[in-house]
């Protein structure tokens, strides 16, 4: 049986140790800032966290590219000249064709490698709930599954990985065409903050409205409270747009309403980030559904 590798692309947003301890190899996506590409490497060797906020701050014209066919490639193809397999769980394809690139570049790979394989799964996940979908398959690995075995668990477990989220300005999301301008400009003068989710397709979908960030942030919560399983036994995972001291507030709020087992929390990456804005909080966990 073939020795096989995990991979992932860079809108998982996991911190670099942690792609360390998965043994991930990672394709990353790119970000343009006023004409000028970065890529989106998860330790931030080209443009940090703050630099990134920074700009996004500033208003600087952000946009995000999904790794090219020849990046997937290049990258698979020396996974296979090694004689290992791959499982590739990828950005959500209802966001993104990332998953889609990987997946035609596997396609070619195979056909020139009939030995290999390459499993390409569609997380419908974003950020770190793409990474915890990982955390877990990864954990799945050290218990000795196949790469089969393992690419049937991660289709059985993507839709109990739950993610919500608040963003603070509502104007990101109307440039990135997630709401009206209507919407986003009378949201703002009232300080309406959306309460949003990735539903079973993928998709980001606004499903409430609190007034308030505080509002917001207690409506993550009670979404938590309603579906998790078995909290306190769980890794959850944070990420955040440049606001880690609030953020730790609210693991605190969570641990003590809630509890957890462990929190990783990390910054929302540029790719999401480009689109979400800083102020962004996303809560993710494993539930009943999403």
């Amino acid at each position: 049986m073939r020795d096989f590798v995990l991979a992932t692309d860079s809108s998982c947003d996991l911190p670099q140790e942690l792609v360390d301890k998965f043994e991930l190899t990672v394709v990353p996506l790119t970000v343009d800032i006023s004409g000028k590409t970065y890529v989106n490497y998860l330790d931030g060797r080209e443009i940090g966290f703050k630099e990134f906020y920074g700009c996004s701050r500033a208003k600087e014209d952000i946009k995000t590219s999904c790794p090219s066919l020849d990046s997937f490639s290049k990258a698979f193809a020396e996974i296979i000249k090694s004689g290992k397999d791959i499982l590739y769980i990828g950005f959500s394809s209802a966001l993104s064709a990332t998953t889609q690139n990987a997946r035609i570049a596997a396609e070619e790979l195979m056909a020139e490698f009939p030995e290999s394989k390459i499993i390409v799964i569609d997380s419908l996940a974003a950020s770190m709930g793409q990474g915890l979908l990982i955390k877990y398959v990864f954990e799945e690995k050290q218990k000795g599954k196949t790469i089969d075995e393992l690419a049937q668990y991660a289709e059985d477990t993507k839709l109990h990985i739950c993610h919500w989220f608040t963003v603070n300005d509502l104007m990101h999301l109307k440039r990135g065409g997630r709401i009206s301008a209507t919407t986003a400009i009378a949201g703002s003068a009232l300080n309406v903050k959306p309460v949003m989710h990735m539903d079973d397709e993928g998709r980001l979908i606004n499903v409430g409205k609190a007034r308030g960030r505080k509002a917001s942030l207690a409506a993550l919560l009670e979404h938590m409270k309603e579906t998790a399983i078995d909290p306190r036994e769980q890794t959850i995972y944070i990420s955040h747009g440049d606001c880690e001291d609030e953020v730790k507030d609210f693991a605190k709020l969570i641990k003590k309403e809630v509890g957890f087992k462990e929190v990783v929390i990390n910054y929302v990456g540029p790719v999401i980030g480009g689109h979400t804005g800083p102020g962004v909080v996303a809560l993710f966990f494993y539930g009943t559904h999403r």
